[in-house]
């Protein structure tokens, strides 16, 4: 409630009162997570009838500035789609920060030698909107993973090519089959454009069957599934699961199917597609943010023809298309053969990482899941008591609540990318200390 002390809550109208409470996120006033009062209590604040106040907190929700739970009432969501002036918080001088999600820097390519060596192009109004070379070799990378490859595009990021995927072919109110834990970011973006979510729970091997099953029979109109390296349980779909969801999906040919291959050739292991092996609609990305780097926004959207079609129509009425000299360089460094080799090692690195943290946290009885990709997962108690204990002790860690929707038990992120072994060992204990019963940080 600090926020809400600081900043006042006012409007004589729905609109207004949703303004008002958009002005708070935007200038920083209304925090992350900083918690509404009730609808009555808001409405005795303002002025306004209890209706009024809600169908206002009904179009924040729908947009996903706030989120409501049972029991928690309803609070500032973790990443409302609003621009504000707030910064991120620092991470402490002396601080490892192991929150990020993001791929080691010494394990990405030099793509200063490539720009220093590549033909920089001139792009013209009129021009193709993709290259063909890095057509060719997006085909030739998604065959070779069974991903259907006849028709594709150039998106700018995994994210934004889902998110115009998804206006093509959804509307606000329509359900969305997510997993659970999930993506922040995917959260986000489902919110933002009114999208319904129905969690369902992963193991391992990623999205269980039964579970999605059920989530299709509701009425979902689509489903977004990780194929390896999920975010942030690295669960992985082996053959068995990949097949099992096929034929869950195969009895929905109406549903929409979107997989987010967001690793790429950094995942280390082979990809197992739920993409339907004919008809209806579908889509898939594929970035090259963890093995190329971050900043270089682009990735591949294989689709149905309909599906890619309907996506260049609308690029085309926006940005027109992405920066051909991103995808120049792209071209050049798939086609560098020291660069596909140090993919390659990079991917190996980041499996020894990832397994030296699980090997130590089993060896003090922690439980964490991560069979791909660049994060481990642990089950904790109390995240926020546990995130402040290993912050005393050096570490930033990520809380697990923007990855969970209700169902999902608390638990704490830990990016491994750039984890060494003696730290590992250093984390692993640290950790057990803090999840140790009496420990402070198992109280209340």
């Amino acid at each position: 409630m600090t926020a809400l002390k600081q900043y006042r809550i006012r409007g004589s109208s729905a609109a207004e009162l949703a303004r008002s409470v958009e002005a708070g996120v935007a200038s920083g006033a209304l925090v992350p997570g900083a918690r509404l009062p009730s609808v009555r209590s808001l409405a005795r604040e303002v002025g306004l009838s209890p209706v009024t106040v809600s169908s206002a907190l009904a179009e924040l929700r729908r947009r996903g500035v706030v989120v409501s739970e049972e029991r928690r009432g309803t609070r500032i969501g973790e990443a409302p789609p609003i621009g504000s002036g707030r910064a991120l918080m620092p991470v402490p001088a002396g601080a490892r920060d192991l929150s990020r999600g993001n791929p080691d820097p010494a394990l990405l390519p030099d793509i200063e030698r490539a720009l220093h060596s590549m033909a920089v192009p001139r792009r013209m109004y009129g021009d193709v909107a993709a290259m063909p070379e890095l057509l060719a070799l997006a085909r030739e990378r998604l065959s070779a993973s069974g991903v259907p490859a006849d028709s594709l595009c150039v998106v700018s990021g995994a994210l934004d090519g889902i998110e115009r995927v998804l206006a093509v072919h959804l509307r606000a109110g329509d359900r969305v089959a997510v997993e659970n834990p999930g993506y922040a970011a995917l959260y986000d973006l489902l919110r933002a454009r009114g999208l319904r979510m129905h969690a369902v729970a992963v193991d391992e091997r990623g999205m269980l069957p039964d579970e999605l099953a059920a989530a299709l029979a509701r009425g979902t109109r689509a489903v977004v599934i990780t194929p390896r390296g999920q975010n942030p349980t690295g669960a992985a779909l082996d053959a068995e699961r990949a097949r099992a969801l096929r034929e869950v999906l195969a009895a929905a040919p109406d549903v929409l199917v979107i997989e987010d291959d967001h690793l790429g050739e950094a995942a280390g292991i082979a990809l197992h597609t739920t993409l339907p092996a004919a008809g209806g609609a579908w889509a898939a990305t594929q970035s090259v943010a963890k093995e190329l780097g971050p900043d270089i926004r682009l990735a591949i959207l294989a689709a149905d023809a309909r599906t890619t079609a309907l996506v260049e129509g609308v690029q085309r009425c926006g940005p027109g298309w992405v920066s051909h000299v991103l995808q120049r360089l792209v071209v050049a460094l798939w086609s560098d053969a020291r660069v596909t080799s140090s993919i390659a090692r990079a991917a190996e690195i980041y499996a020894q990482r990832r397994e030296g943290l699980r090997e130590r946290l089993a060896e003090r009885g922690i439980g964490a899941s991560g069979a791909c990709g660049l994060n481990v997962w642990v089950p904790v108690a109390d995240e926020s008591a546990v995130i402040a204990a290993l912050l005393q002790r050096g570490w930033v860690l990520a809380p697990g609540e923007p990855y969970r929707l209700p169902g999902c038990p608390p638990a704490v992120r830990i990016t491994t990318a750039t984890l060494e072994r003696d730290e590992a060992r250093v984390l692993a204990g640290d950790l057990a200390h803090v999840l140790a019963p009496g420990d402070a940080a198992r109280a209340g």
